[in-house]
């Protein structure tokens, strides 16, 4: 990976404060140009180093009370690849990760209410080839969220 300089690192700081911030207000706290803005956030797309961008939505508005964390046991863990493009048709599952512990996958994923998340439960999830067993755990608020202040 290429290096990123001290700029790269404010432009970052930056940007992870205000994904919306423009160009033009991110160059004049830099004391650089728009363009110069522009080139380095490219490269940093380019690298990898920014991987999206997007707005935090507050489910709760939408409906979604229920938010929960549900553990999941595979027959074998090479399952995983089979498995997870049946949760990504599960619009509600909105993170997948392959853990280490006592389950094979985490998922976090939200519902209405407890009714459908019975039916997300039991008549999807568990329904999934491979799938042997879920514990969950419900989030009853979420505390804080927050990105990692390493820039």
């Amino acid at each position: 990976m290429e290096k990123i300089d001290e700029l790269d690192k404010k432009i970052l700081k930056i940007i992870s404060k205000n994904a919306r911030i423009s160009f033009k207000n991110v160059a004049e706290i830099c004391n650089v140009s728009r363009a110069s803005v522009h080139q380095r956030i490219q490269k940093m797309i380019e690298l990898k180093l920014i991987v999206g961008s997007g707005y935090f939505i507050n489910y709760k508005l939408l409906g979604y009370n229920t938010c929960a964390y549900v553990g999941v046991k595979l027959e074998r863990g090479s399952m995983y690849k089979n498995v997870v493009p049946e949760l990504k048709k599960i619009l509600e599952v909105v993170e997948c990760h392959f853990t280490t512990g006592p389950y094979t996958m985490l998922i976090k994923l939200y519902a209405k209410d407890n009714k459908q998340f019975m039916e997300l439960l039991n008549s999807r999830i568990q329904e999934i080839p491979g799938v042997i067993s879920t514990e969950t755990l419900i989030s009853l608020r979420q505390s804080f969220k927050r990105k990692i202040p390493t820039i």
